[in-house]
């Protein structure tokens, strides 16, 4: 299951820059995960400074 991103998000940009595969792109006021590209490491969360990624 695909990993996303909750309203906690403050758009630092540091799950898009530690996201091996190219999954996460901005949104609309927070950054967004792609479900077909992700592929469940769970890079973004252990990086993100909010904890405003969880899986889902």
């Amino acid at each position: 299951m695909a990993y996303k991103i909750t309203d906690a998000c403050v758009s630092c940009g540091t799950c898009v820059d530690n996201c091996p595969v190219e999954a996460i792109s901005e949104g609309d006021g927070i950054y967004v995960i792609d479900p077909d590209i992700c592929v469940d490491c769970g890079t973004c969360a252990d990086n993100c400074p909010t904890e405003a990624i969880e899986e889902g």
